[in-house]
């Protein structure tokens, strides 16, 4: 040992040799225990037995994380509940959505699914998706004052495309069909009938059009994951905490939950567990509020809201592109912006050979003017062009 009582270089190159082959002698001795631990305890004989029994914090340490795997494993895994029971659940349900007095409802990814939409957060949302029949399973509801307002993490637009007025719907994570100028007091919002999204990404939203009013640039309203949304609409955050504080019943639809837990706001954490509202769950896998819940019914959304609807006595409206809230809410584009985009616009209620068949049959072709690169299909009004209502 060198002067002082400092270890020499020599002896410090020996400590290291010796922690690092204790190391490898750690991991052996784990490798052995757990290829132990995979046998039926009938199959160990005497020396693995020995082993095991001088192991005792290995196998302790081996045996929680097979259990904590084996808990994540079960977590992803869907579980759907048997008709009869899924049933009577829907029942229960049912007479908890009639007694409510302001029932607030919140939405994920599982809701969209049934239009082709991926259960994740995405930017490659198919053009032709439409709302499913939970979508408009929820638009049905609120208009007979059933429900008093949603709460949506889906930046699909298809609660607007429902015909959900805009005023009961708080979009957390955005709208891929609007953008907004944000130097307009109040903000200037732009709703349009293709994704606004096609240039934009995470911490980047400027969408590369500009407000037809100052001038400035537009930006999405998508919050990624790692941003912070700031945008009054339409991520209409006053009015999701509001409802949260009025609800006596919440249901959750199509949610994994594990985003929406993370806003204390949302679940009344600050009221005593008493005065809660009362929680129901509507999915397939574990949500982190399943213990909390009143009731969870293991179940695809639109299955679910078939029966729920059916039990409450009323009719789920088919979706009617020609009602479709989008086309009457969107502003077209400035004649310079035309090329400002190349994404696929929605398909607007009429097409080129439907407006050809009626004009066949009803109108000379001189009364019916069209214009496939104007209006809805996100490319400008033609000056002076005019369309005729189609019966």
């Amino acid at each position: 040992m060198a002067a002082g009582g400092s270890l020499s270089r020599t002896e410090r190159k020996a400590a290291a040799r010796a922690e690092i082959l204790q190391q490898e002698e750690q991991r052996d001795r784990r490798r052995q225990v757990s290829r132990i631990l995979k046998k039926p305890v009938a199959e160990r004989n005497p020396e693995e037995s020995l082993l095991l029994g001088e192991c005792e914090d290995i196998v302790r340490e081996l045996e929680r994380r097979c259990k904590k795997r084996e808990g994540l494993r079960r977590r992803q895994e869907e579980v759907c509940d048997e008709p009869e029971e899924l049933k009577r659940k829907v029942i229960e349900l049912a007479a908890a959505v009639q007694s409510a007095k302001y029932l607030v409802i919140y939405t994920g990814a599982g809701i969209s699914t049934a239009a082709s939409i991926p259960d994740y957060r995405a930017d490659d949302i198919p053009n032709e998706a439409e709302p499913t029949l939970t979508h408009m399973s929820i638009a049905c509801l609120h208009k007979h004052n059933l429900v008093q307002h949603v709460v949506s993490q889906n930046c699909d637009g298809l609660h607007l495309r429902s015909g959900l007025p805009q005023a009961a719907i708080s979009e957390l994570h955005g709208n891929m069909y609007i953008e907004v100028c944000t130097s307009c007091t109040p903000n200037r919002e732009y709703v349009r009938v293709f994704d606004v999204t096609e240039r934009t990404a995470l911490h980047r939203h400027h969408t590369g059009r500009m407000c037809h009013k100052c001038g400035a640039q537009l930006r999405d309203t998508i919050v990624h994951f790692g941003e912070k949304g700031t945008l009054r609409e339409p991520l209409n955050w006053e009015a999701a905490t509001e409802a949260a504080s009025k609800a006596d019943v919440i249901l959750c639809l199509g949610s994994s939950l594990k985003v929406l837990k993370k806003y204390p706001h949302l679940w009344c954490m600050s009221k005593p567990p008493s005065r809660r509202p009362k929680l129901y769950i509507v999915n397939l896998q574990w949500t982190p509020k399943d213990d909390l819940a009143a009731l969870k019914l293991h179940g695809k959304c639109d299955d679910v809201m078939r029966l729920l609807m059916e039990e409450l006595g009323l009719e789920i409206p088919c979706y009617d592109r020609t009602k479709d809230p989008i086309f009457s809410l969107a502003i077209p584009l400035s004649p310079d912006e035309e090329g400002s985009h190349s994404r696929r616009p929605v398909a607007p209620p009429w097409s080129l050979e439907e407006a050809q068949m009626q004009e066949q049959q009803q109108e000379p072709a001189s009364q019916l003017s069209l214009s496939l690169s104007g209006g809805w299909f996100g490319r400008g009004c033609a000056k002076g062009s005019k369309r005729k209502k189609v019966n």
